[in-house]
């Protein structure tokens, strides 16, 4: 490993543990996403306690989180299986920030990010798949699954190069979904949209 990948490793990590669902609700005057509603710190949660506009801003600085160190690292010339280490290292910030005692999202918007560099056409095809499936079914946690689980595929059809690491990204989400997984089997995974019912700790939150 040289120094540089080693560098951006240590940068993706430190950049992920920037969570800006909490950012974005001090800022907002909204409650704590880590106290209320699914006690998720992710764009779902938020999109229960602050409505869109608030969802949609912690959606896109979590993506960012991810795009801006691979791309970065792209540009520098680092090899596909660093690239996938930097990536990875920015989603476990994400999950376990550094700055919030450790208390994070499922990484699921900023391995969006994290691919993004890959090729618009990569992104828009996890953007559609993830779309779909959560407008069909209404299960944030469904959509990211089912996303992550194609992703490996729809990198190696368009760019094989990067399969190996868009893997090993795919293999920490899932990971993090095991309750989620759990819950869908037994049918007891909140819907997105639902604010009635009592929400488990971190549900679908991404």
């Amino acid at each position: 490993m040289t120094l540089i990948a080693l560098f951006m490793i240590i940068a993706a990590y430190l950049l992920g543990s920037i969570s800006s669902a909490i950012l974005v609700c001090r800022a907002m005057n909204l409650p704590d996403p880590r106290t209320e509603g699914s006690g998720n710190p992710g764009a779902t949660n938020v999109l229960r306690l602050g409505g869109r506009f608030a969802a949609v801003l912690v959606l896109f600085c979590d993506m960012l989180k991810g795009t801006i160190p691979v791309w970065l690292s792209y540009y520098l010339g680092i090899n596909p299986f660093f690239l996938g280490l930097i990536a990875v290292a920015a989603c476990l910030g994400h999950m376990f920030p550094v700055f919030f005692q450790f208390k994070g999202g499922k990484g699921v918007a900023t391995a969006l990010g994290a691919m993004a560099p890959i090729g618009l056409d990569l992104a828009g095809a996890l953007i559609a798949c993830w779309l779909i499936v959560v407008v069909v079914t209404q299960y944030s946690s469904l959509a990211a699954i089912v996303t992550v689980l194609m992703a490996p595929l729809f990198t190696w059809l368009i760019k094989p190069q990067f399969t190996m690491p868009v893997a090993m990204l795919c293999c920490l989400i899932l990971l993090r979904h095991q309750a989620n997984i759990k819950r869908l089997l037994e049918k007891k995974e909140p819907k997105i949209w639902n604010k009635n019912k009592p929400l488990p700790d971190n549900d679908g939150d991404d």
